[in-house]
């Protein structure tokens, strides 16, 4: 027969292990989702990111976010070059991408930080501040690739791809 502080203790050990178990249970859900599903699942497509991020974090009750990526990423979109630095951070909710860091546009001559994407139907709002540009949700459906945007069968035809 077991004395009544080992059941006490086994009783304990129960608990704190069904309550680890759980924890680590939810955070595994959070975690499973890839950065593009997390897109998805605030109504943006997954071409916002290119491809080959690395990692995130996600705090869901704020919308903070960071997305990890090996180096900085430039490509170019229609006549657009666009800038990814090594990791990317904003605030994230159904929608809107604000208070971004770390994604530049070239304009002319000059990098513009490009600080907020938000979705009205089936456009696409880009703003750098003062100045936007609509885009179709359709030119965002597949993640374009460091170096070469979404044109790399034509560019390794001719060239090498590369991110800096």
């Amino acid at each position: 027969m077991r004395s009544p502080t080992s059941i006490i203790f086994l009783s304990i050990c129960i608990v704190v292990f069904v309550t680890v178990t759980q924890a680590l249970s939810q955070q595994k859900s959070q975690n499973e989702l890839t950065v593009y599903e997390v897109l998805e699942k605030y109504n943006f497509p997954v071409g916002l990111l290119p491809k080959g991020a690395t990692g995130y974090e996600l705090n869901e009750k704020t919308g903070k976010f960071t997305v990890y990526f090996d180096g900085t990423c430039i490509f170019s979109i229609q006549s657009y070059d666009l800038k990814y630095k090594p990791t990317i951070k904003g605030v994230i909710s159904n929608g809107r991408l604000s208070k971004l860091k770390g994604i530049s546009v070239k304009i002319e001559v000059l990098w513009l930080r490009i600080t907020e994407v938000t979705r009205d139907g089936d456009e696409l709002q880009f703003s750098v501040g003062v100045a936007s540009a609509d885009f179709s949700v359709d030119s965002f459906l597949e993640s374009p690739e460091c170096g070469c945007g979404f044109d790399c069968h034509n560019f390794r035809k001719n060239g090498t791809i590369s991110s800096i």
